[in-house]
């Protein structure tokens, strides 16, 4: 099932599933996407019987909505990074060497909750960065809750998958995290976390680790790699993050920038008005406009 959030002009927001090939959105009776998460399989078992017959009224074409994220509001969020490329290439472009402490745990932060956008958002460019970057990443939200979850049964609490936008103030963030916190306000500005179109619900993406990934502005391809090449599975991120920790439906956890994914690594950066997509396989494109 492809899960959304839309709006229809000035009306409440609505859960919805994607339908006919993406083209067209179908209301579901559940008060959000959350709470669908949070109602587990009994809830997508009622969203199935919804798809089978539709009513007319409830059909809408994709282009007369607009897609909010999937979750706009996740009760929590947590960015890790995962790809070693990435750590190692970035790194690298501002003259330093990759912690040793990346290599014996998943790190991560938290991206603000109220900085999510959703997919052709217009994202505000920081009027404190000359250095605003992307990042290609994809995520996965919790479904299950679960406290000390074992690596080996973490895949049973995934609720589903979607893509992941992580803006960033570069010149900002190494200035912030020169102080050993952070990222701080490198990361966190109005739509800063562009997530969507959709969340794929984990029985419809069987094998999350072999998903191509891409990243285009303005139609030029910048990025591209592969979710095979994650060091740190998100069955890793889970057994860590929930040590003595109960985590909740809806929690997202991302997976940090793919290799080649982000401006950093090739001290590359946007422009204003430049237009970034992000494709990953089986998900979809997420598109934003940078804006000043």
């Amino acid at each position: 099932m492809r899960l959304v959030t839309f709006r229809i002009g000035n009306q409440p927001a609505r859960p919805g599933a994607l339908v006919d090939g993406d083209r067209s959105v179908v209301r579901l009776e559940a008060p959000s996407v959350l709470a669908i998460a949070e109602g587990a399989q009994d809830a997508l078992e009622r969203a199935a019987e919804t798809l089978e017959r539709p009513p007319r009224e409830a059909v809408f074409p994709l282009a007369s909505v607009t897609l909010l994220a999937p979750i706009p509001q996740p009760p929590q969020m947590r960015d890790f990074l995962c790809f070693e490329k990435h750590l190692v290439q970035a790194f690298r472009a501002i003259g330093k060497n990759p912690p040793q402490a990346w290599y014996e745990r998943p790190l991560f932060y938290h991206p603000s909750r109220f900085s999510v956008c959703g997919p052709d958002a217009e994202v505000p460019w920081p009027a404190y960065t000359e250095r605003l970057d992307f990042e290609l990443e994809f995520g996965c939200y919790i479904g299950r809750p679960g406290k000390d979850i074992s690596k080996e049964r973490a895949r049973d609490h995934i609720f589903g998958y979607t893509i992941f936008n992580d803006f960033s103030a570069r010149d900002e963030q190494a200035k912030e995290m020169a102080g050993q916190l952070g990222p701080g306000k490198g990361k966190d500005f109005d739509n800063a976390n562009a997530m969507g179109p959709c969340l794929v619900t984990a029985d419809e993406l069987a094998d999350p680790s072999r998903l191509e990934m891409a990243v285009r502005v303005n139609g030029e391809e910048w990025g591209r790699g592969n979710s095979r090449d994650m060091h740190w599975k998100f069955e890793d991120c889970i057994a860590h993050a929930s040590r003595s920790e109960t985590l909740h439906p809806g929690e997202f956890f991302g997976s940090g920038t793919v290799g080649n994914g982000c401006g950093l690594e090739h001290m590359r950066f946007l422009k204003p008005g430049d237009t970034v997509e992000l494709e990953v396989e089986g998900i979809g494109i997420l598109r934003n406009k940078v804006v000043k």
